[in-house]
């Protein structure tokens, strides 16, 4: 058996039918997954453990001994953001992480050239299973400010773009998640500074994530968090409203063929 899964599964309150439930899967295969011998799938394992609350490396460690740099830092944030009853988004070049397809999410972090394929898969299986906390059954309330380049910006190419758009419209129908577009009309404005999140905890204490070429920063000091704060209504009041943004991405997606 699987002992470390059979406890994670305890501990968390899941059986093998309610994790299959989560993950979309036949409860015959988290069944299997109980079996020594038997490892799921990259994106199966980053997804379940986020479910259960662990890393990955605590339920199959033979499949884990490796980890990289960009998975150790933001493993904080990624705590941060499980607890979060709110957060808050701003993008100026590229599309959330938790609203990213996969295809989207590989082109993005691969396009460096700095990592490795194997480095690239653990990356890009980490982002989608952090996705899982907007499918939670009671999920944060998730706002996404973007700018309309990362609506245009070929990432991937075309067809990566369109599918990344039309997930982006399937998102938008959930009741949690709302999505606001910064136009080009704007022209210069507060965020072209940079992104950032904001997550709200249960116990109403905010903290701040800053993104970087080496690796993402968490602030939680009273004055960061109030000038991001500022920054976050900055670029609001730029914003189109949650259904005008909906229509402009329906457009955007139309003339990626």
């Amino acid at each position: 058996m699987n002992d470390a899964l059979r406890v994670a599964l305890h501990e968390a309150g899941h059986t093998t039918d309610s994790l299959a439930a989560q993950l979309g899967v036949d409860p015959k295969t988290t069944d299997r997954w109980l079996r020594q011998g038997r490892i799921p799938h990259p994106g199966h394992r980053a997804t379940a453990a986020a479910v259960l609350g662990r890393d990955v490396s605590d339920i199959w460690p033979d499949t884990s001994r490796r980890r990289i740099r960009d998975l150790v830092w933001f493993r904080p944030w990624q705590e941060m953001e499980r607890e979060a009853i709110e957060l808050r988004s701003y993008e100026s070049v590229v599309l959330p992480g938790l609203l990213q397809t996969e295809a989207y999410a590989r082109a993005v972090l691969g396009a460096s050239g700095r990592r490795t394929p194997d480095e690239v898969d653990q990356l890009v299986s980490a982002r989608l299973a952090r996705q899982a906390v907007l499918k939670w059954e009671n999920p944060p309330w998730f706002t996404a400010v973007v700018d309309e380049c990362a609506l245009r910006r070929p990432v991937g190419g075309p067809n990566v773009m369109r599918e990344q758009l039309q997930a982006l419209i399937a998102w938008c129908e959930l009741p949690h998640v709302r999505v606001q577009v910064v136009p080009w009309s704007v022209g210069a404005y507060s965020g072209l500074d940079g992104p950032f999140v904001l997550a709200t905890s249960r116990d109403h204490r905010i903290a701040a994530y800053l993104d970087t070429q080496l690796q993402g920063q968490v602030a939680s000091d009273p004055d960061d968090v109030a000038a991001i704060l500022a920054a976050w209504e900055n670029v609001r009041v730029e914003a189109m409203s949650h259904r005008q943004s909906i229509d402009l991405i329906r457009e955007v997606a139309e003339t990626w063929t």
